[in-house]
């Protein structure tokens, strides 16, 4: 059992926040695939940029069901504390802190995983956001900034003195970005030295992966990340794993096309006929990627900007109605 405050998670699987892929049609597919807990794409805390439609359309949460996971992101203790009370206000139930992400654009406002270079920033935006709200705080964070630079066993137990209530950490210095493999030896260091639960994320794509993670680690859940594209089955395989020793039934040819259609669907109905055709794209791409003429598929799906042609096409490919083989 995972408990984060007062929340009981259903699964040791969560999804892991990615900018542009866990919107909230995603989040939804994932929790109804087993997730036990889907966190929000990240939100900037300057609350001025919050009426760009991006931003909008990330807010408000209280339609979803819990626990509602938000994560925010910046490097201004006062900034980062009222975006967490907004965020609360709309429907947020757990606020997650972002000292994890590698991105250009992120680091160089000194925010992300570049805040793990300034303890004391970190303690002083820890302290800011979780004194700001009555609702549990958690956080996400890297290895260290660099291989030479390994903290995450200092910042774990300084996230713990400050009242956070669950971190994640994915096995990656902040330099290494995506790149090589993930570590586990660090993350099995901060499970030993603090006494919240500790999430292992980074390279985990498969079942006997997580089991492995786990035991390794001792953590409490994994997170998932970028494996969860165009694979969100995978929440439900490795519950099974984790639960049974066994490996899961795959999605049939049916459940495939039904589920992927109706994430499509959801897709149009939370961006609209005009973006929603648009960020449908990426998704199909994901899926069908690894399928016979995925490629050649994906290429033809991303020519068409109407919501029924998109869904009519991708039935007629996913049912088999369609030789794609013939049609490079």
């Amino acid at each position: 059992m995972v408990t984060i405050g007062n929340h009981i998670l259903a699964s040791r699987t969560i999804l892991a926040p990615m900018a542009g892929v866990t919107d909230r049609p995603f989040r939804q597919l994932c929790k109804h695939l087993g997730a036990g807990m889907a966190v929000s794409e990240m939100i900037t805390s300057d609350t001025r940029l919050w009426q760009t439609r991006k931003s909008q359309q990330r807010l408000p949460h209280q339609s979803e069901p819990s626990p509602r996971s938000v994560q925010i992101a910046g490097s201004i203790p006062d900034m980062m504390a009222e975006a967490a009370r907004q965020n609360v206000a709309m429907g947020a139930e757990i606020i997650d802190i972002n000292m994890g992400c590698p991105a250009k654009k992120v680091c160089k406002r000194a925010a992300g995983s570049a805040l793990l270079q300034d303890e004391p920033l970190v303690a002083a935006i820890l302290q800011s956001v979780v004194a700001a709200v009555d609702v549990p705080v958690t956080l996400k964070i890297r290895t260290g900034w660099d291989p030479q630079n390994r903290n995450a066993v200092s910042i774990a137990r300084l996230a713990e003195d400050c009242g956070i209530q669950a971190l994640a950490v994915h096995g990656r210095t902040r330099a290494c970005r995506f790149n090589g493999q993930a570590e586990y030896d660090t993350i099995a260091a901060v499970v030993a030295a603090v006494n919240i639960p500790v999430f292992a994320n980074g390279d985990i794509r498969a079942p006997h992966q997580a089991r492995e993670i786990l035991d390794h680690t001792g953590a409490a859940a994994v997170m998932i990340g970028r494996a969860a594209q165009g694979n969100p089955w995978l929440f439900r395989e490795i519950n099974h794993y984790l639960e049974k020793g066994t490996l899961a039934e795959p999605p049939s040819a049916q459940e495939l096309a039904d589920t992927i259609a109706a994430h499509i669907r959801a897709i149009h109905k939370h961006y609209g006929d005009y973006l929603g055709t648009r960020i449908a794209r990426k998704h199909v791409g994901w899926y069908v990627g690894s399928l016979p003429s995925g490629e050649i598929f994906r290429k033809h799906f991303n020519e068409l900007d109407n919501p029924s042609q998109q869904l009519k096409s991708l039935n007629h490919f996913l049912t088999g109605q369609e030789e794609w083989e013939t049609a490079a």
